[in-house]
C-alpha cells in the first residue's frame, strides 16, 4: 500500500502533460488563439489618397482548443499593403522544437475591412505537408512616426491538417 501511495505522489508531482493535440477523425486540428507582434513599417505614397506599406513583424502566437497543433509559436511575417488593393504576405510559425509551418496571407488591408486569411503552405518536421487555413483581424496598438509598430490579432481561428508521418526517430527527443 505504501508503494502505491508513493507512486501516486510521485506522479502527482511530476511534470504537467503536454499540449492536447488530438486531431478530429478526419485529421484536422481546430484552434483559436492570440497573436501579438512588433516590428517596422515603411510607407511610400502612391498619389493622392493611396499609399503602400511594407511590414516586418515578429511576435508570439498562442493557440487554444482541444485539438490545437501546439501551444506556442514564434511568429514572423512580411507583408505588403496597398491601400487601394489590399494586402499580401507570408508568415512562418516556429514551435518550441524548431519545427515550422508556412503560410500565405491575404487581406483587404483597410481600417474598415481588415479581415486577413492565411493559407498553410506546408512546413518542416511535424508540420511537413500542412494544409488548411486561419483568419483574423489586425489591430494596431502602437504606431510611431519612426515606423515602429505593435499590434495584435483579434478573432484568430483556424484549422490545420498535417499529412506528414515521421519515418525516422526524432533524435531531439532522445529516440534511437
Amino acid at each position: 500500500m505504501a508503494a502505491l501511495a508513493s507512486l501516486l505522489a510521485t506522479a502527482a508531482c511530476g511534470p504537467s502533460p503536454g499540449p492536447v493535440d488530438t486531431p478530429s477523425a478526419e485529421g484536422w486540428h481546430d484552434f483559436s488563439g492570440s497573436w501579438s507582434a512588433a516590428g517596422s513599417r515603411h510607407i511610400i505614397p502612391l498619389g493622392e489618397n493611396r499609399h503602400a506599406s511594407l511590414f516586418d513583424l515578429t511576435g508570439t502566437l498562442l493557440l487554444a482548443g482541444p485539438s490545437r497543433p501546439g501551444v506556442g509559436f514564434r511568429a514572423e511575417s512580411l507583408s505588403l499593403n496597398d491601400s487601394a488593393t489590399g494586402m499580401v504576405g507570408r508568415a512562418v510559425w516556429t514551435d518550441e522544437n524548431g519545427d515550422q509551418v508556412f503560410s500565405e496571407l491575404r487581406g483587404q488591408g483597410t481600417a474598415t475591412r481588415n479581415r486577413i486569411t492565411g493559407t498553410f503552405l506546408g512546413g518542416t518536421g511535424r508540420y511537413e505537408g500542412a494544409t488548411g487555413g486561419y483568419e483574423f483581424s489586425w489591430q494596431y496598438v502602437l504606431e510611431s512616426e519612426d515606423g515602429t509598430v505593435q499590434g495584435r490579432a483579434t478573432g484568430l481561428t483556424g484549422r490545420i491538417r498535417v499529412s506528414h508521418t515521421p519515418t525516422e526517430p526524432d533524435a531531439r527527443n532522445g529516440a534511437r
